[in-house]
């Protein structure tokens, strides 16, 4: 049996299983969850369940917000408004984990259709691609700022897909580090001179590397001269070494010609 426990002031708008007593899960009922949906939150710590709770109703996200301790106490609930969307806070657990990621996918089966966010301190690429495997909508990192983690759970319950911007960077280089290399060498080298080490990285002569960039060998040797300057280099060979220290995670060895 379930008791409705009417509170006199109204801190989170929705539902929270505050215990057992007696085999019976109690509810506080805190205001009147009128709406026909609501967000549900999940989150086992229970004053970091009751502060973002009430950050969320502040911020509006929804209607209505119903917080729970674990899917189970969520199931317990009868009478409850829909889900518009499951806000799964993780904090410091990992998606890798076997229970954790068991844990999302059961979720995401007994939330369908309303769709599943995760919340969790990590943003590693790794966890976020498990999450979205797992059938996840959103992969929130508490690195961001309270407003977008808002953002991003109302673009969810619009039907919408989200993940932090910094994991697509991650994923580009993963599929391609030489663009990261590159990111890099801009920040140590003008572009002409990042042609050159991109050149000399490659074991070219300088006739070659003049000839590929439409110069006068004169000028490559210019170019070089500062590029051992800007590296405190004192010959071709110990720029080549440099580089590979520099940018170890070139797709190919730099080498000297």
């Amino acid at each position: 049996m379930i008791t409705a426990i009417q509170t006199d002031t109204k801190p989170i708008v929705g539902l929270e299983l505050v215990g057992q007593k007696g085999g019976a899960a109690t509810i506080r009922l805190h205001g009147q969850a009128t709406a026909e949906t609501c967000l549900v939150l999940l989150d086992e710590r229970v004053l970091d369940r009751q502060c973002l709770a009430q950050c969320l109703t502040t911020y509006r996200v929804g209607k209505d917000i119903a917080s729970f301790g674990s899917i189970d106490e969520w199931q317990l609930c009868e009478h409850m408004p829909s889900a518009s969307a499951v806000l799964l806070n993780l904090g410091s657990r990992k998606v890798s984990d076997a229970k954790t990621g068991d844990a999302i996918a059961e979720l995401v089966k007994k939330a369908h259709p309303a769709p599943v966010a995760i919340l969790a301190d990590t943003d590693e690429l790794e966890q976020i691609l498990r999450a979205l495997g797992y059938g996840a909508k959103a992969y929130i990192p508490s690195s961001l700022r309270f407003e977008i983690c808002v953002e991003a759970i109302n673009f969810v319950i619009a039907g919408g897909t989200f993940v932090p911007a910094s994991s697509l960077a991650g994923l580009h280089r993963t599929i391609d580090p030489d663009v990261e290399m590159s990111r890099h060498m801009a920040s140590v080298f003008t572009e002409r001179q990042e042609d050159v080490v991109q050149a000399l990285r490659r074991g070219k002569a300088n006739k070659i590397i003049a000839h590929e960039l439409n110069l006068r060998e004169s000028t490559v040797k210019v170019h070089i001269r500062n590029i051992m300057k800007k590296l405190k280099a004192t010959n071709r060979t110990e720029v080549v070494y440099m580089l590979n220290e520099m940018f170890p995670g070139a797709s190919q060895p730099l080498r000297a010609s």
